[in-house]
């Protein structure tokens, strides 16, 4: 039997040297989903609406994901199941062309709405910890629910499919409003939020990962004390010598097959479970 258990796979038939309890989080449900998003409002900034206005001809070329704001409800008639309601908020950048000159980069906010329904299982004890929260005292509505699973949102950021722009018309459309403040600063101009003007459209397909989890205690298997095995990289004052340690990136040079993309899960080979 080796003296020391390395974390990793174990070999052998190492025995453990104590039971010990920790606390964790356990998921109890969760769920996958590919979303395309179709035709969402792109709600420009001042300066890009104005952009907008006056180009010949739009190109949306990415979409960043800024936050989520998650909402877990008791569902009432289904006792231990739940609402999980999603509000997603992206940063979509586009280029803008007017005439022969260069493009001009515009940026704006989209968001989107999504509703799931996870098992959560039922709780009826409130926690509290001595962490430090700030607020946390002026905040009744979470000390009242402190018994709800934690909902958690796994994303990447979206993919942009396609774009539109349509001339300035009142089709009715419900303008967005209460935008966050920390929302709000990651842009360098006041958002638009008008009818007037033209308006931009992008269609983004989007990957998602919906889990609800609830605190619990387990009785694990412990080997020993967990030591860190590796020294510290970087501590050499010659830079030629921290860079002598560095991997030659071979894949950067030679890119992979579909194939190769496939075995390492980075490949889409199959479709997905909603």
């Amino acid at each position: 039997m080796p003296d020391k258990v390395s974390p990793g796979p174990i070999c052998g038939n190492p025995a453990p040297r104590e039971a010990v309890c920790i606390h964790t989080r356990k998921v109890y449900d969760s769920c996958r989903d590919k979303d395309c998003l179709q035709d969402i409002r792109v709600y420009l900034t001042t300066g890009s609406q104005a952009l907008l206005n006056s180009a010949t001809s739009v190109k949306a070329n990415a979409a960043e994901l800024l936050w989520a704001k998650i909402d877990v409800e008791p569902i009432n008639f289904n006792k231990g199941f739940y609402t999980v309601d999603i509000k997603f908020y992206y940063r979509i950048s586009a280029d803008v062309y007017s005439g022969a000159g260069r493009p001009r980069r515009i940026y704006g906010l989209s968001t989107f709405d999504k509703r799931t329904v996870l098992f959560g299982s039922e709780g009826s004890a409130h926690i509290f910890s001595s962490q430090y929260v700030p607020n946390g005292f002026d905040t009744p509505q979470g000390i009242e629910r402190t018994n709800l699973p934690v909902a958690v949102v796994e994303v990447v950021d979206p993919v942009v499919l396609s774009s539109k722009v349509l001339e300035s018309c009142d089709c009715g459309e419900t303008l967005l409003s209460d935008i966050p403040e920390g929302i709000c600063s990651c842009f360098d101009e006041d958002i638009y939020l008008s009818s007037e003007g033209r308006k931009l459209y992008v269609t983004l397909g989007q990957f998602s990962i919906i889990k609800l989890e609830r605190e619990i205690q387990l009785l694990m298997p412990a080997y020993d004390i967990c030591m860190p095995n590796k020294e510290s990289v970087g501590s050499s004052d010659d830079p030629c010598e921290l860079f002598q340690n560095f991997k030659f990136p071979v894949s950067e040079f030679f890119p992979p097959k579909a194939t190769d993309l496939i075995k390492t899960g980075r490949g889409n080979n199959g479709s997905c479970q909603r």
